[in-house]
């Protein structure tokens, strides 16, 4: 009798092991899904997001699926383009429609859209808003929009008309604007530092493909010299002026864009950069656009983790 109530003891404890021992790798399994949703596409202290923009093509262009896009190809953290954000918040069509809109919005609906992206791993770390010749109370109400959404400010179109516009609505707010370059740095007599002395509140949105292909100058060579005003970059894999197809776009490690070494940098120097991939090479035929985000992310990855 003894006996047998000792290999039931034996037993109900080697069940209470095995029940203790699931539970405990179930709870680590859920621990270790909460943290990949976290840092998701954040390799090596280095955060690599997209412009919503690089989705252009998808069929699909509502938010809650570009939203969807972004999961899919591996995204955790987003610069988001304007239009299908207002769209989805309502925005009525006509000017005087519009203006009064951005005037009267209640901030609640852009809370909602950012715990939408949050619960599906996705932050938003820009708003992509074209607002330099808006009313003021709509300017106010952009970098309310980028409070709510949990952004550090909005991008735009590098110049000194809205550097002069922007600056005391950014300080104001206590957010950034972020300018992003195409082809300006190529031009003669251009200077960054000239746009962000109007305010400490203006910043880079450093395009380095753009840089690289209308340059030829590393883009290291920026990052070193103004990491602290860089925001984020645009990562894109473009040609060199000397090549025979010069400042062309390619899938990424087909071009001369120096993308390993400005990664490398970033993560050396462990800078607060965003690194955002902007899909601007043609889509290949039987792909999409979000498969080939996918593929931008692993090659960062690659150049990260190794």
């Amino acid at each position: 009798m003894k006996k047998k109530l000792f290999k039931t003891k034996k037993y109900n404890s080697f069940i209470l092991y095995r029940v203790i021992l699931i539970f405990g790798l179930w709870v680590g399994f859920l621990a270790n899904s909460c943290v990949s949703e976290k840092n998701r596409s954040n390799f090596q202290g280095v955060q690599i997001g997209t412009i919503t923009y690089s989705y252009r093509s998808m069929p699909d262009q509502s938010l809650p699926a570009i939203l969807d896009y972004a999961v899919e190809s591996g995204i955790g953290s987003v610069e988001l383009m304007g239009t299908p954000l207002e769209a989805y918040a309502g925005i009525p069509e006509g000017r005087e429609e519009i203006v009064e809109w951005r005037k009267t919005v209640s901030m609640d609906k852009f809370k909602e859209i950012r715990k939408m992206f949050n619960d599906k791993g996705v932050n938003i770390h820009i708003v992509k808003m074209r607002c330099r010749r808006w009313a003021d109370e709509e300017i106010d109400y952009a970098f309310n929009v980028c409070k709510a959404l949990g952004a550090m400010g909005m991008t735009m179109e590098i110049s000194e008309e809205a550097a002069e516009r922007l600056a005391p609505f950014a300080e104001k707010h206590n957010l950034y604007v972020i300018f992003h370059n195409h082809g300006q740095p190529g031009e003669p007599g251009f200077n960054f530092e000239k746009f962000l002395a109007y305010s400490p509140k203006m910043m880079l949105n450093f395009d380095v493909g753009h840089f690289y292909g209308a340059t030829g100058i590393h883009p290291n060579v920026i990052l070193e010299k103004l990491y602290n005003r860089i925001a984020s970059i645009h990562i894109k894999d473009k040609t060199g002026m000397n090549a025979s197809e010069p400042d062309t776009n390619r899938p990424f490690g087909q071009g001369d864009t120096p993308v390993a070494e400005i990664l490398n940098l970033i993560k050396e120097k462990q800078w607060p950069i965003v690194c955002d991939i902007e899909l601007e090479y043609p889509v290949p035929d039987g792909s999409d656009a979000v498969t080939e985000v996918a593929k931008c992310v692993e090659y960062c990855k690659e150049i990260l983790v190794n």
